[in-house]
């Protein structure tokens, strides 16, 4: 599974054929302590629990990207969707990384 960092995402999203989804798989009361917002993506809270329940509201024809707080929780997460015919990628380090090299403004918890 590729990892990609997040100061790679908006290169990785702008090579994209249609615009791909930020899936950020962590719990509630994370997204409100931090999230992103990024330009280039469509972001989509699921978290982890929720997304075989869920799965029919993603679209197979668009890549996806997983978030969560470190990168663990999102990792499980591609891993599972590549084994439903999904393009996915995973972002390495999560929120706390994307704080540190895309927008220091989100709060590192």
């Amino acid at each position: 599974m590729q990892q990609l960092y997040p100061a790679q995402i908006a290169e990785w999203a702008s090579q994209q054929g249609q615009r791909p989804v930020l899936l950020d798989v962590r719990e509630g009361w994370e997204v409100q302590t931090a999230s992103v917002q990024p330009d280039a993506l469509e972001l989509l809270h699921m978290p982890m629990q929720s997304i075989p329940a869920r799965l029919d509201e993603l679209d197979k024809s668009r890549p996806i990207a997983c978030l969560c707080h470190h990168g663990g929780r999102s990792m499980q997460v591609a891993s599972f969707l590549m084994q439903h015919g999904f393009e996915v990628v995973n972002v390495a380090g999560g929120i706390h990384a994307w704080s540190a090299q895309v927008d220091p403004s989100i709060p590192v918890y």
